[in-house]
Order: C-alpha cells, then sequence, then structure tokens
C-alpha cells in the first residue's frame, strides 16, 4: 500500500481486517500496546477507559472489528508487525469533541489520525511517517478530503515515546499536513486537504 522510508526495507502497510487480529494481537503483546488501552482511549469517556482497560477494552475493539470496519493499518517489516495507525472519520472518536484542545475547528467533515504504535525495534527509523501516508491515501481512497491529526509539539527538551502516541508534529509536516488551530502549547490540530477538495 507504500513505499517504504529509505531506513526500513522491506515494509507493507494494510488495513486491519479480522484475519489480521492476530498480527495486531502480536504487535499489541498481553498489555494491549499501552496498559490495556488496545486503541479504545479516543472512543470513551475517561471513566469508561478507567473500567474497561485491559480484556474489556481488547474484547470492544475486536468487535469493531469484527463488524467489518476498518479502524486503523498495521505495517509490517519482513513480514512481521511493526507499527499501527488509527484512522477512521472524527465521529467515530467521541473524546476529541469532549475535549476544549481538540474540538472541532469548524463543520467540514475530516477523517482522525489519532494514534501510532510503533515496536521498539522500528522506533525513530520512520515508520511513523510511513504509516501517516498511508492513511492518508486510505482515508482520501474512502471519500475524505480532510484528514486531521492532533501530534505532539513537545519542543527542545522532547518527550518520551509512550506519551507521544497521537505522533510529532515534524511526522506530520513530512506527511503534508499543516497546522490549524493550536489551544495548547504542545497539540497543535493539522490538516492534510486532499489536492482536489
Amino acid at each position: 500500500m507504500t513505499s517504504a522510508p529509505m531506513n526500513i526495507r522491506p515494509l507493507d502497510i494494510r488495513p486491519l481486517t479480522p484475519d489480521r487480529w492476530q498480527d495486531l494481537e502480536t504487535l499489541f503483546g498481553p498489555r494491549g500496546a499501552s496498559g490495556g488501552c488496545w486503541c479504545m482511549w479516543w472512543r470513551q469517556t475517561r471513566a469508561e477507559f478507567e473500567e474497561k482497560k485491559g480484556e474489556e477494552n481488547k474484547r470492544a475493539f475486536r468487535g469493531i472489528v469484527a463488524s467489518g470496519q476498518i479502524p486503523g493499518l498495521l505495517a509490517y517489516v519482513d513480514g512481521r508487525p511493526a507499527g499501527w495507525c488509527a484512522v477512521q472519520p472524527r465521529d467515530a472518536f467521541s473524546k476529541l469533541d469532549r475535549s476544549r484542545t481538540l474540538k472541532r475547528v469548524d463543520e467540514q467533515p475530516v477523517w482522525s489520525v489519532v494514534c501510532f504504535f510503533v515496536a521498539r525495534p522500528y522506533r525513530r527509523r520512520g515508520l511513523t511517517t510511513a504509516l501517516l501516508q498511508a492513511a492518508v491515501r486510505h482515508a482520501v481512497d474512502h471519500g475524505a478530503r480532510i484528514v486531521e491529526g492532533y501530534p505532539v509539539d513537545p519542543g527542545e527538551g522532547g518527550m518520551p515515546d509512550p506519551w507521544v502516541f497521537t505522533g510529532l508534529v515534524s511526522a506530520f509536516r513530512d506527511a503534508g499536513f499543516v497546522e490549524v488551530a493550536r489551544r495548547s502549547p504542545t497539540r497543535p490540530i493539522m490538516r492534510y486537504v486532499a489536492p482536489d477538495a
């Protein structure tokens, strides 16, 4: 689905479908990528997330995949699952509209890229940017005209990898996104607008 960045080859990026669930489990590991998240953080209230993290979140996310929705993309390096990117229409991620920082910029329909998970051996090698580029193509192929992201802008000090699960501003810039709003010093809203939009 995408060409590989220069420092990771061979790279293959595919939609998460039911037949690839086991690959997601392998990538996320027994803890569900980040303390039992199973990519449910943006789909629940904070109370729901705290109550359900772990096995309940895993079941809920597996149900989304089994329903035929495609909640994101899996990256493979040498045939092994190496990275994940969540991308769907913004309405799939109810937490965004409850956030003062990430509330809607306008009423235009957008798809949202809300999180990434990259296995430790493949971090800092361009995989996030490759996933982001593939997410844009996937969204546009499914009718999106605007793709939105909510990366971290950590400034000079940087941040530990677990705190930048929404991606870094630099990766979004590399993928053609531009900043459209900033309600917090470290959390801009960035957009990619399809050329014919």
